[in-house]
């Protein structure tokens, strides 16, 4: 049984620890309010937009060229990892990476082994993981989240798209944590390039998001994916980054609070083996003292 000095030691460094992770889970929740308030107000603005680009897209004729959604031989693809910057997130970061990792088995095998898969991390921990592992990481945006901004996001995507439009790349997909609420973050696997155009289905349907909605368009539809489908893929990737963000919170948070709970537990049993150890130093001290009393005793 260990003595009372470390008992002690040990109670009061799990008191701190537990001081430590309740100041982060109020933070964090601080910082997933703000970043809740700013995806809410995103997603139906860019669910939005993107339902319109893929309308106009399959609206268009065979001759219009669209330079963001040319299929091509998949020979280069760029993976874009989004993860976050710091850890004691439970398993936030881990589960992408999983994500990761199993699409390139399962779809890019070929490719990697042809050294054309490259990845883009965007978060410091999606860096070091891939770094370490030797994958062909672009390691100029990986600090994206220190300042996260629209304007920030926009130069990133700017480049990814004009990597794919050089030729650079024959497909890009975005692999990050989606918000669903504090608990739960669900991960989400899209292609971010070439863009997917809206298909018909075979049978008619009166379904509003299955079917191709007819515009009249001013000037016309080329220059309208000219201006329209820049916009949507940079509005697109700055949603995938707030995404992330706001998990990343949620996911802080619920760690924190559980880390929390776990060193209230601790301190319990911590503060019982205290109270025993004690007991047993006391009561040991007074079987001491009785049996010199009672030598004395038989001695006088």
């Amino acid at each position: 049984m260990a003595n009372l000095k470390e008992v002690k030691n040990r109670i009061s460094s799990v008191t701190s620890t537990q001081q430590i992770t309740s100041a982060m889970k109020m933070v964090a929740a601080a910082k997933l309010k703000r970043a809740q308030d700013k995806i809410t107000q995103m997603r139906p603005y860019s669910q939005k937009l993107t339902g319109l680009l893929q309308n106009v897209s399959a609206g268009m004729d065979d001759n219009a060229e669209n330079i963001y959604g040319q299929e091509r031989e998949v020979n280069n693809v760029l993976l874009v990892v989004i993860s976050s910057d710091r850890g004691l997130c439970g398993a936030f970061n881990n589960n992408v990476f999983k994500a990761t990792v199993a699409l390139i088995k399962e779809k890019y095998a070929d490719v990697e082994q042809d050294g054309g898969l490259h990845i883009l991390p965007l978060g410091k921990k999606s860096f070091e993981y891939f770094s370490k592992r030797d994958y062909q990481v672009i390691d100029k945006y990986y600090g994206l989240f220190s300042n996260l901004s629209f304007e920030e996001a926009k130069g990133t995507a700017e480049e990814v798209m004009k990597s794919f439009v050089d030729g650079k790349y024959d497909r890009v997909e975005l692999v990050y944590n989606e918000f669903k609420n504090v608990a739960t973050q669900v991960l989400q696997v899209e292609q971010f390039l070439p863009v997917a155009t809206l298909e018909q289905p075979e049978e008619e349907t009166t379904t509003f998001s299955f079917t191709t909605q007819e515009y009249i368009y001013q000037p016309s539809k080329e220059f309208m994916l000219e201006e329209l489908v820049p916009k949507s893929l940079k509005v697109q990737f700055y949603k995938a980054a707030l995404e992330s963000n706001a998990s990343e919170h949620g996911a802080r948070m619920t760690a924190m609070d559980q880390a929390t709970d776990n060193a209230g537990e601790m301190l319990k049993a911590l503060k019982l083996a205290y109270n025993r150890t004690r007991q047993a130093a006391i009561t040991k001290e007074i079987l001491e003292i009785v049996g010199g009393a009672e030598a004395l005793a038989s001695d006088g």
